[in-house]
């Protein structure tokens, strides 16, 4: 680890504020493309988990033909010290429960629209009146139900279609540094960010 990289990490360990235990990432298709995107992905699983217990990754894809490939590839990755990784795909109605969760191309409208069908059609068979309808219901069948505390966006300053839901009350953490140049440095300036902030969780 360079000087710098041990300057950030001994600031995290050091600061009153807590580290993030669940830290989402955002990136694209194009960036899984790039030479080392893989080993990059790899090595962020091992960073994440230095300080928490979950990460989910959202690939956003524009061509969906991509998918199949793109996802055998994410499927053949292995979670640091044997964590299971979940992959899903915009196809999938399973809930992901798992350390490592991925989503391709699934993005956060299906996920929310999916299950409003779902609960509707609950309602339609008279298992579930209406008027009980509540948050929680949602997230019970959300493909992600777990809140991320941290959202990573690397190369750009823009939001995603992406957990719409679960990251209402994340932290967002815009980094114009794209995915090919992504070193540990960049996710410890992200962690150390989100340490110094005081979240809300929206008063």
């Amino acid at each position: 680890m360079g000087l710098y990289e041990q300057y950030l990490s001994l600031r995290i360990q050091r600061h009153t504020g807590s580290p993030p235990d669940h830290v989402a990432l955002v990136i694209s298709e194009r960036d899984l493309l790039e030479d080392g995107a893989y080993e990059t992905l790899a090595d962020f699983f091992e960073w994440a988990f230095t300080y928490g217990s979950r990460l989910t990754v959202y690939v956003s894809v524009l061509d969906r033909d991509a998918v199949p490939a793109l996802r055998r590839d994410l499927e053949e990755l292995d979670g640091p010290a044997g964590r299971e990784i979940a992959v899903r795909g915009p196809d999938d109605q399973t809930p992901a429960d798992a350390p490592i969760q991925i989503g391709i191309g699934l993005g956060g409208k299906h996920e929310f629209t999916s299950a409003v069908q779902t609960l509707a059609e609950s309602v339609e068979a008279g298992d579930l009146d209406p008027a009980e309808i509540d948050d929680e219901h949602v997230e019970q069948h959300l493909i992600f139900p777990s809140e991320p505390d941290l959202v990573i966006k690397a190369g750009a300053e823009r939001l995603s279609d992406f957990m719409i839901w679960q990251s209402v009350y994340s932290e967002l953490y815009f980094t114009d540094v794209n995915w090919r140049d992504f070193r540990k440095r960049d996710f410890l300036r992200a962690v150390r960010e989100y340490c110094n902030r005081s979240r809300r969780f929206g008063r």
